[in-house]
C-alpha cells in the first residue's frame, strides 16, 4: 500500500510535488521532473490552467499526474469554498460522481476472481427483485457483463425526476420504479449508458459477497490502497469536501449547488475523493505495480481494460466500465463523472504507466477540455522522459552475425537490424517500417521471442553456420533464407 510519502521540491516551479512509492520506479520521480522537456511542459500547463481558472471564474480545479507508483505532480487552483475563501488543495475531496462506477466494477471483478460470481450469469440469479416483465421483455436474461458494458438495454434513468433538487431514491423506491420503467433498447442492441445498471450492480456485490456495498468497497479497495481521505457516502459537512457550484450567471455570484446523496444510486455515482487518493487507484491499474498496491491481478486488469463493447461508429470501446480509445497512438482508458456542482475525469495509458486526474467543483467546467489539454501538454513529455531513463540492455555484439537481409517463400525481403539499441525484424516495404518493426528479445542460444504485433510472444530462431553467422530464420509456419 502507498504509505511512503515524499515531498520533492521543484526548483523551477512554485508548487509542491508529492510522490508515493513502494519501490523505485523505472525512472525516479526526481529524474523525470528534472527533465527539461517535462519542466517546460508542466510550467506551460500550470500557466495555462491558472489563466483558465481566472478567466472562466471557476471555483477550483485539482490536477494530478501519475507515473507508475507515484503521484508525480499535483496542484490545486482556486477555492474549495468561495464564501469562506477556503483554498483548494490536493487533499480536498471532490464528488467524483460516475468515476464511482470504476470501483463498483473492480469489486465485481474481485468477486469473479474469488469464484463468487460469473460475468455471463443472469443478474436475476443474484438479485431476487430483478424481475423482467413485459416492460423489459426485449432485454431477455440480462447478464452482469451487460450491466458493466452498458449493453443491457436498461434505461439510463428511471422514470420521474430525482437528480434535480437532490431528491434521490431510497432502495425500496428504486426497486418499485425499476419494475415500472420500460427498457430503452434490447440487450446487446446498442450502447446505452445506464446509471440504473450500476445501481443494480451494487446489489449484485451485496448478494455475492454477503456484505453491504459500503463495507465491501471500503474493506477490499479503499483500505488496501490506503485511500483514507475517500468516502463512499460523503455528508454535506465532510470537512475536506469542496462545495459544488452551479453554472455561472454573468453579473451574479456563483450559487452553491444542492448537495446530492445518491442513495440507491451509490454504486453508480456517490463517492468523494481527493487527488492524492484517486492517484493510488490509478496506480493500481498498472500491471507492474507491486502486490501491495494492487486490488486486481495483472491478467484481470488486462481483461478489464480491453474492449468488450464497440460503439457502432467505432469511435470508442467499452472495457468493463472503462472507456477505451486511441490517443497519440496509445490505448487510453478513461471515465468521467458529473453530479450537481462537480465535473471530474480520470485518464490512463496502462502500457506507459501514465495517468491523469482532473477534479472540479462547478457544473459548467469543461472537464473534457481541461483533461484533454493536460494530456496534450504533459503525456508525451512525461512518458518520453521516463522511457529515456529506463535501463536498457547494451547492444549484444553477437547481433552483428544476425543483421542482414532475409527472403521468404513469397519473395518478400525482410531485414534484421539494430534500431535504438534493440534487435528488430523490419519490413522496409511498409509505409512506416519503424512503426511496423518487431522487436526481438533473446531467450536462449539462437532463439529469440518476438515482442510486437500479431507475432508477440512467438519464437524466432536463427540457424547459423560453423562460423556463427546466421543463414536462415525459422518462424512458426515458415522460414526465410539469408541473401547477403
Amino acid at each position: 500500500m502507498f504509505s511512503d510519502y515524499r515531498i520533492i521540491p521543484s526548483a523551477c516551479l512554485t508548487v509542491m510535488v508529492m510522490a508515493f512509492s513502494l519501490q523505485a520506479p523505472a525512472a525516479s520521480d526526481e529524474s523525470v521532473l528534472e527533465n527539461g522537456e517535462v519542466r517546460d511542459a508542466i510550467a506551460l500547463f500550470d500557466a495555462w490552467l491558472e489563466l483558465r481558472v481566472e478567466r472562466e471564474e471557476l471555483p477550483s480545479v485539482a490536477v494530478g499526474v501519475v507515473l507508475g507508483e507515484s503521484l508525480l505532480w499535483s496542484k490545486a487552483y482556486g477555492y474549495a469554498d468561495l464564501a469562506s475563501r477556503r483554498p483548494a488543495t490536493t487533499e480536498t475531496a471532490y464528488r467524483v460522481a460516475s468515476i464511482t462506477k470504476l470501483f463498483t466494477s473492480t469489486a465485481i471483478m474481485q468477486l469473479r476472481d474469488a469464484g463468487k460470481l460469473r460475468l455471463d450469469e443472469p443478474v436475476a440469479d443474484y438479485v431476487d427483485w430483478f424481475r423482467l416483465d413485459d416492460r423489459h421483455a426485449e432485454t431477455g436474461s440480462v447478464t452482469i457483463r451487460q450491466l458493466m458494458t452498458h449493453s443491457s438495454g436498461l434505461a439510463r434513468e428511471l422514470e420521474g425526476q430525482y437528480w434535480d433538487g437532490g431528491k434521490l431514491l431510497e432502495r425500496d423506491e428504486f426497486i418499485a420504479r425499476f419494475q415500472e420503467t420500460p427498457s430503452a433498447k434490447g440487450r446487446e442492441e446498442t450502447y446505452k449508458y445506464s446509471n440504473v445498471a450500476f445501481a443494480i450492480l451494487g446489489s449484485v456485490i451485496e448478494s455475492a459477497s454477503g456484505e453491504s456495498y459500503d463495507d465491501y468497497i471500503t474493506g477490499h479497495i479503499l483500505k488496501p490502497l490506503g485511500m483514507s481521505g475517500t468516502q463512499i457516502r460523503p455528508a454535506s459537512d465532510m470537512a475536506t469536501l469542496a462545495t459544488g457550484y452551479e453554472f455561472r450567471v454573468v453579473g451574479q455570484p456563483r450559487a452553491a449547488a444542492p448537495f446530492t446523496d445518491s442513495k440507491a444510486f451509490a454504486a453508480a455515482a456517490n463517492m468523494a475523493t481527493p487527488v492524492v487518493d484517486l492517484a493510488r487507484f490509478v496506480s493500481s491499474q498498472f500491471e507492474t505495480t507491486p502486490e501491495a498496491g494492487r486490488v486486481l491481478a495483472p491478467l484481470t486488469l488486462r481483461e478489464t481494460h480491453r474492449v468488450h463493447w464497440l460503439a457502432d461508429d467505432w469511435a470508442f470501446g467499452l472495457g468493463l466500465s472503462w472507456f477505451v480509445t486511441r490517443k497519440d497512438n496509445r490505448t487510453v482508458i478513461s471515465h468521467g463523472g458529473s453530479v450537481p456542482g462537480f465535473r471530474t475525469r480520470v485518464m490512463a495509458a496502462p502500457a506507459d504507466e501514465f495517468g491523469l486526474i482532473v477534479l472540479t467543483n462547478s457544473g459548467d467546467s469543461d472537464v473534457g477540455k481541461l483533461s484533454n489539454q493536460a494530456w496534450t501538454m504533459l503525456a508525451s513529455a512525461v512518458i518520453g522522459a521516463a522511457k529515456k531513463d529506463e535501463s536498457k540492455a547494451e547492444p549484444d555484439s553477437s547481433w552483428t552475425s544476425l543483421v542482414g537481409r532475409y527472403r521468404g517463400f513469397d519473395g518478400e525481403v525482410l531485414r534484421v537490424m539494430v534500431i535504438a539499441d534493440e534487435l528488430a525484424l523490419v519490413n522496409p516495404g511498409q509505409d512506416d517500417p519503424l512503426d511496423g518493426r518487431i522487436r526481438l528479445e533473446h531467450v536462449e542460444d539462437q532463439t529469440y521471442m518476438m515482442l510486437d504485433k500479431w507475432q508477440a510472444g512467438e519464437p524466432i530462431r536463427f540457424e547459423v553456420d560453423d562460423e556463427g553467422r546466421a543463414v536462415r530464420i525459422v518462424m512458426p509456419g515458415y522460414s526465410l533464407d539469408r541473401l547477403d
